[in-house]
């Protein structure tokens, strides 16, 4: 849901930046007369702030109105989830909201409109620009250091904020830089001749290939653009369909959903036994594990001291006896990621998992002191392991030789999956050994997928804000050379060129763009995705051999539909109304 909303968020940022610099562009007239008439750039500069920040509170407010509507669907999408009376939104999501809103606005509107306060009175006869340089890139380092704070406040974490935002500041950058570096091969490769056939499709991928070249900068602004729009939109798709179906394969069908705890030492056979007579045999049915508890009290010597931890869970974790238990052979869920599995040795060592390692700060070398129903055991980080916790196999945090630890007191512990219709075995089980406890997992992974259910509908509720902010930026970046291919457009015709071929022009144009956009959008996603899966959602996220595809076919039905929508007047009316049009 926080990704959604920071995908969201960084979707409206690009449109605000491709709306505000066609605006810029569409105004330098303008703002030059009104320079001929005694303006000054301070009286410009007054003007555009104060409009835009007029216009910042309007759409916040809206945008406010829009966000309670939707937190009242939401609230009716969750159901049941939700089982206590919620208090009324109180008036702070109302400024963070507005904020947030003034923050893109300001923040990416103001520095593309910073020239049309800087433009020369001259531009009026000799259609100069003036100086736009410094104070717009000023004024968009200080536009992009608050938009990186925005996100990182909604993630509510650095590293989820810290993640999108350096994705894509990296996209950005890659992006816009093959953007040009293509651009300029197509260039090459059009002038050469290779394109040159007698076709009517070889003269419209010549010229159009041409034509994106002469303009580098605004075709690469416009390729970076749509490209970081369709990322949003495909990382969005792969977080609901593929990080979903992720956590759903983490738990096989045949996963163990039956715990059975508290198993005396001298129950140990018949328990195991009572399983296998019942058609429960097997790895998991018929293993039972030794468990026995211990406290950490030092490391290296030093007395284990939970208030020098940050971690909640650090300090929650030695805080409390850890369940340690022995065994020779490493456990076929387990993998050794650090240092070497002891075997069959005799001497004092243990094994750690991966996990708690990195929460204790212990690495291979460093040696634990566990007390042990008041006695100590010393042991060595020999191994550090990870665990396959999605396999709901019994699993240790610590193991260690049976020399060290079959001497003391132990209780014996399994888990293992009971087929519907069976759960009289277990009933049967407790009945003989009262001692023993089952725990039925199985509907709390029922309720866990009831409750995924519903979260992926909200997800999905959000997505539409997230559809709509994208479907403005393809709008802005497509927009933002419509008077450039109008005047191109116009110009052909008047020059002679049929409708066959102008269209073909734009047909081959937009193809490029779309194509190189949707190609670069897919490899970003599956680039991002593939990190947040990994640090952030903690899933393996296969590569996914159709998003290529998809994103290059998005990329091309976008430009496409949108070039239609802005160029499908001008084969309609004559040379003459286009040109004085544009």
């Amino acid at each position: 849901l926080t990704l959604v909303s920071l995908l969201t968020a960084l979707l409206a940022a690009v449109a605000i930046a491709m709306a505000a610099h066609r605006y810029t562009r569409r105004h330098l007239d303008a703002c030059a007369a009104m320079r001929c008439l005694g303006a000054s750039q301070r009286t410009l500069r007054t003007l555009f702030v104060l409009e835009f920040a007029g216009l910042g509170l309007v759409g916040g407010v809206a945008g406010v109105a829009l966000g309670y509507a939707g937190h009242l669907a939401l609230l009716a999408w969750l159901g049941n989830l939700i089982d206590v009376v919620l208090p009324q939104p109180g008036p702070l999501p109302v400024l963070e909201g507005i904020a947030a809103g003034l923050v893109l606005l300001l923040g990416f509107a103001l520095p593309p409109l910073l020239p049309l306060t800087r433009v020369p009175p001259v531009r009026v006869l000799r259609r100069e620009w003036g100086d736009e340089g410094r104070a717009a890139w000023a004024a968009y380092g200080v536009g992009i250091a608050l938009f990186a704070g925005l996100l990182v406040i909604a993630a509510g974490e650095l590293k989820l904020g810290g993640i999108v935002a350096g994705g894509f500041a990296i996209g950005l950058l890659v992006f816009a830089g093959v953007a040009r570096a293509a651009l300029w091969c197509a260039a090459r490769v059009a002038r050469s001749g290779r394109l040159s056939g007698q076709a009517r499709a070889g003269v419209g991928w010549r010229y159009a290939l041409a034509s994106l070249e002469r303009r580098p900068g605004a075709s690469a602004l416009q390729i970076t653009a749509l490209a970081i729009g369709l990322m949003c939109l495909l990382l969005i798709a792969m977080t609901r369909n593929d990080l979903v179906e992720g956590w759903r394969k983490s738990t096989p069908p045949d996963a163990p959903n039956e715990f059975l705890i508290d198993i005396q030492p001298d129950q140990r056979d018949a328990v195991a036994a009572w399983l296998r007579s019942h058609g429960i045999a097997g790895a998991a049915g018929s293993d039972l594990q030794p468990m026995v508890r211990g406290r950490l009290i030092s490391i290296n010597g030093k007395p284990v001291n939970p208030d020098s931890y940050k971690s909640e869970d650090a300090r929650r974790l030695v805080d409390r006896e850890f369940n340690l238990s022995y065994t020779t052979k490493l456990p076929d869920d387990n993998r050794i990621e650090a240092g070497t599995w002891y075997g069959d040795a005799a001497t004092p060592q243990l094994s750690i998992e991966q996990g708690l390692a990195k929460l204790i700060n212990v690495k291979p070398g460093d040696v634990l002191k566990f007390d042990v129903t008041g006695l100590e055991v010393t042991a060595p980080v020999t191994s550090v392991r990870k665990l396959d916790w999605g396999s709901f196999k019994v699993n240790f945090f610590v193991l260690m030789p049976p020399e060290l630890l079959r001497d003391f007191p132990a209780t014996y512990i399994t888990s293992f999956h009971l087929p519907p219709g069976q759960r009289q075995v277990v009933d049967g089980l407790v009945a003989r050994y009262p001692n023993v406890t089952a725990i039925d997992i199985a509907p709390i992974l029922a309720q866990i997928e009831r409750v995924l259910e519903q979260v992926i509908g909200a997800v999905q509720f959000l997505f539409l804000f997230t559809l709509a902010a994208g479907v403005l930026v393809l709008y802005a970046a497509l927009a933002g050379t419509r008077d450039e291919r109008m005047r191109e457009s116009a110009l052909l015709r008047a020059l002679g060129a049929s409708h066959q071929q102008v269209r073909a022009v734009q047909v081959a144009e937009f193809v490029s763009v779309g194509a190189l956009a949707g190609l670069m959008a897919a490899i970003g996603a599956q680039a991002v995705g593939s990190v947040l899966a990994t640090h952030v959602f903690l899933f393996y996220l296969p590569f996914d051999p159709w998003l290529l595809p998809a994103g290059i076919a998005a990329g091309v039905v976008c430009a496409g539909v949108g070039g239609w929508i802005s160029l499908r007047h001008v084969l309609a009316r004559p040379a003459l109304q286009s040109l004085r049009d544009a």
